[in-house]
Parts: C-alpha cells; sequence; structure tokens
C-alpha cells in the first residue's frame, strides 16, 4: 500500500497547493474534508491541517482532536491548523492589531531544527490571517518569529507519542520562498518519507490494480480526445487490453476535423475504439436555444443516451471507465467543514447505477499536471498531452446564442485559422488555454466598394497553472493582428475580431 500524508482542509483556497507541493516532491497525499472522521491506516505517515476562512473564535470554526492525530503520526498545523492547534492546548489566539497580509521574514537561530532544516536564518514567507496567537499552550515553544508576530513557528514533542509542528505562514504558496524545503522536511526528516511515489510507480500500481479490480470482465468507456480521458484509457487498455471497448461521439460541437484526426490517432494508439456521429441529433435538440445552462443539459442529456445506446449493444460489460481527475473529486465533498457541496461531479451523468456497472477511475487521485507526465510515462503522443483543455460542451458554449450548423463551421474554421497561428508562431505551448467565441451581434463593415453586415469573434487566450485563476496572455500585436487579417478574409460571414483581455476572476475563462 502506498505512503500517504492526509491533508485535513479546512476551506483554505490553498488546500490543493499543499497537495501540489507535497506530490511535486514525490510523496503521494490526499485531501479530506475536515469533519470527515479519520480512517486510520498503516499507509498514513503524517497529517497536514490546512488554512481557512473561519477564525478559531468563531461559534462556528470546525474542531479536530488534534491530540488523538498525534499519537498517531506526527502533525503539522498551517495557518489556521497552526492557531487551531495553539488554542485547543489552551493558547491564546485574538485579532491581530493589523491584518497580517503579503510578504513577511521569517527569522530562526537553530540550524538543527529539524522543521527548518537547511532554511535560512532569514527567509522570506507568506502571511494570510486576521487573527494571530498572543499566548503559546505549555510544552509549546516557538522556533521561528517575524517582525510583526513572536510566533511565526512553534512545535512541541512531550504532549503526545508523536510531534506537533505549526506555522502561521503558507509554506505552500510561490512566495514563500523556502516553503517547499520546510515542507521537505517535515515529509522527510519528521514522517520519513521515502520520496518514491513517481510517474512511473503510479503506472506499475495502477495497472496492477486495474488488473484485479477488473479481472477477465470487460470495461466501457467514453473518450473525448482531452489528455485526461485518453491517458485514462490507456492505462486501463495496458491493464486488460481489447477487453476495453471505447466510443467517441461527434457532437458536431468539436474542433474542425477533430473527430476524424482524433478518431485516426486513437486507433493507432491500438484502442478498441467506435466513432459515432451524432451531429444531427445533436443540432436538432438546440435548435433555438441560447440559455448556456438549458444547452450544457441538453448536451449532457444526449451524450448519455448516445453513449448508452452503444453501451447496451456490448455484451458483458461490467464496467464504467472514467477519466476523473482529482480536482473533480475534490470539488465534489464538502470541504469547507459544515459548509455545502461546492460542486456534484460526475462524468457520464448517472450511467453506472442505470447500466448496473462499477465505476474504473485510474486517474482519480492525480491533478492536470500529473495526468501529462504519467501520459508522458506511458508514450502517448503530444498530440494529447500538449492539447488545451476543451469545453465538454464544446463549441456551443463558445457561440452565444442559438447554434446553428452554420454558425458551427463558421466558428470552427475560424478557430482553426487562430490555433494554427498559435503553433506556427510558437505560441500555443505558452498559453493554457485558447479558443474562439462568435459573437450574437452583427456590425457594419466594408469589403472592396461593399458595404457588410456581418459576425464579429473574439480571440481568448489564457495564462494559468490549474485553470482555477487566469490571467489573459499578452500575445505580440504583429501575431493578433495578422490572425484577424486571415479570419476576416477567409471566413465568409465574419468581418470583425476583438481580443478578449479579462482575467480570471472577475472574468471567466469561457463566455458561457
Amino acid at each position: 500500500m502506498t505512503e500517504k500524508i492526509l491533508i485535513l482542509d479546512f476551506g483554505s483556497q490553498y488546500t490543493q497547493l499543499i497537495a501540489r507541493c507535497i506530490r511535486e516532491l514525490n510523496v503521494y497525499c490526499e485531501i479530506q474534508p475536515c469533519l470527515k472522521p479519520v480512517v486510520w491506516e498503516d499507509s498514513i505517515k503524517g497529517i497536514i491541517l490546512s488554512g481557512s476562512p473561519f477564525s478559531v473564535n468563531d461559534p462556528q470554526a470546525p474542531v479536530v482532536d488534534i491530540a488523538a492525530m498525534a499519537e498517531k503520526v506526527p502533525v503539522l498545523g498551517v495557518c489556521y491548523g497552526a492557531q487551531l492547534m495553539a488554542k485547543v492546548f489552551g493558547g491564546e489566539v485574538a485579532k491581530s492589531s493589523h491584518r497580517e497580509y503579503g510578504r513577511a521574514f521569517m527569522e530562526h537561530q537553530d540550524k538543527e531544527e529539524p522543521l527548518l532544516y537547511d532554511i535560512s536564518p532569514k527567509s522570506q514567507v507568506w502571511m494570510s490571517h486576521a487573527d494571530t496567537i498572543v499566548r503559546l499552550p505549555e510544552s509549546f515553544i516557538p522556533i521561528a518569529t517575524t517582525e510583526n508576530i513572536p510566533v511565526a513557528a512553534f512545535k512541541s514533542h512531550t504532549l503526545a507519542k508523536n510531534p506537533l509542528f505549526a506555522l502561521q505562514f503558507h509554506p505552500e504558496v510561490t512566495h514563500s520562498l523556502e516553503g517547499k524545503q520546510i515542507l521537505r522536511n517535515f515529509l522527510v526528516h519528521i514522517c520519513g518519507m521515502q520520496q518514491d511515489w513517481t510517474p512511473a510507480a503510479f503506472v506499475q500500481e495502477t495497472v496492477a490494480r486495474i488488473k484485479q479490480q477488473v479481472g477477465d470482465k470487460k470495461v466501457v468507456m467514453a473518450l473525448s480526445g482531452g489528455v485526461d480521458s485518453t491517458v485514462a484509457a490507456e492505462l486501463i487498455h495496458k491493464a486488460i487490453g481489447p477487453n476495453l471497448y471505447c466510443v467517441f461521439v461527434d457532437n458536431g460541437l468539436l474542433r474542425k476535423d477533430e473527430f476524424e484526426t482524433v478518431l485516426d490517432s486513437y486507433k493507432h494508439m491500438g484502442l478498441n475504439v467506435k466513432g459515432v456521429n451524432a451531429k444531427d441529433l445533436f443540432y436538432g435538440q438546440l435548435n433555438g436555444v441560447k440559455d448556456p445552462e438549458e444547452k450544457r443539459k441538453i448536451i449532457g442529456r444526449l451524450f448519455i443516451e448516445v453513449f448508452q445506446q452503444e453501451a447496451v449493444q456490448l455484451k458483458d460489460i461490467a464496467f464504467l471507465g472514467q477519466g476523473t481527475i482529482y480536482p473533480d473529486v475534490i470539488e465534489s465533498v464538502s470541504v469547507n467543514g459544515p459548509s455545502a457541496t461546492i460542486k456534484s461531479h460526475h462524468n457520464v451523468g448517472g450511467l453506472p447505477e442505470k447500466m448496473n456497472m462499477s465505476l474504473v477511475e485510474p486517474l482519480r487521485f492525480l491533478f492536470k499536471d500529473e495526468v501529462r507526465r504519467v501520459g508522458k510515462e506511458i508514450g502517448i503522443s503530444d498530440i494529447f498531452l500538449a492539447r488545451h483543455p476543451f469545453p465538454g460542451p464544446g463549441l456551443a458554449i463558445r457561440i452565444l446564442g442559438d447554434i446553428t450548423a452554420e454558425k458551427v463551421e463558421m466558428l470552427q474554421e475560424a478557430d482553426a485559422i487562430y490555433i494554427e497561428g498559435l503553433k506556427e508562431a510558437g505560441l500555443y505551448n505558452q498559453v493554457w488555454q485558447a479558443g474562439t467565441i462568435l459573437l450574437p451581434v452583427q456590425s457594419v463593415g466594408v469589403m472592396g466598394d461593399e458595404r457588410t453586415y456581418e459576425f464579429c469573434v473574439a480571440l481568448r487566450a489564457v495564462t494559468s497553472t490549474d485553470g482555477m485563476t487566469a490571467d489573459w496572455a499578452h500575445l505580440p500585436y504583429e501575431f493578433l493582428a495578422k490572425i484577424s487579417n486571415d479570419i476576416i478574409n477567409k471566413v465568409k460571414g465574419i468581418n470583425r475580431v476583438v481580443y478578449d483581455i479579462s482575467s480570471k476572476p472577475p472574468a471567466t475563462i469561457e463566455w458561457e
């Protein structure tokens, strides 16, 4: 069983960053809502308590039994986790005289301190808290300070079987320049982790687990052409070979020529895949529909219906394969303690229940960047690994207003010019996601001596690490001018091109 660190999430916006930092150190970890009881296994080697939007002095603030945890494994509290640790053991936490937010400099003296081993005597860290620890509990000692707070880090070795450590800053953010080293110290020097969780190890364990789970039974899976479903399918294929049956549905809302090129690539990978042309069905059901949410619901429902029709034709299918990744899983549960669920998630709706199938989700505990590294490890082409994320409803949410086959074709042509242009200019890999949006307005233009009244498209390109936040990509003016000129000259029906310079937040990456 893979050794792991358990992160108890109290609702911090940075919790996923803690997990990503730990994974980048080749240590496996999982995030769990703070109020969910810990199911103790020998594989758990340490616990980290995350930050939180709560104050520990709030009546509704979530509380956990830290003492009981420390009898099992070492515990590290971060920000709220640190203040909670101080309070539950009898210390005092109060409102700061001034909110400490942003860069600060942590100072420490003990070069032999395990948590701060090899950390500079004065190290930049990132603070984000309105409360501060004004009095430590007995048996705790401070191990670092800043100019504004006397307790930036502290520890106890005597309260429980295992040591307790705490940080009032966020080591997981990049502004804490040696934060990853502090986390490594906790993982390696305090919890004894081996740093042996690599893509190769993940592939070996996952293939073995799928073989054990599925045996000689059959799996059916919907492919999208995206990196998640492709890597998941290849892992399942490695485990069970031809007993994996894949379905690739053309809903008429893919990019230009994508159905044919992706289907051909899948077959070259040796996957047993069937392509289904369902364009007319989708166009018919979407006719006249303008509301974005209604579009999504129709597309989701039709996809399930088409996939189910194909799946029921197969004999003795016992499992449904899915490309679910870890952010989907995290967003499916309540992470804010007593708060409500953020987002319900299921890649293929209620199909497992409808068709009496069990799920196979090989990527369930991977982040997007880890999926790409695993894909590279098993030899998947950059055709899939380097692809930008593409929304499930496809071009339906990039055509604002009602959808027609003519609008889809117009947008496909414009989008193909833009995406190919990014690749030719060496810009494609510099942006997280790019796409073209067809606006529901027409404007006057002049072509030759004639007046035109045609559509406008917006070009969108953003930089991001995980899609949670994003900045607009600062593409060269010369490039944008060329793309605009090419689209207007080559795509009939478009006479104006604009560039979206909105960041997320407050805008979103997609327009609908």
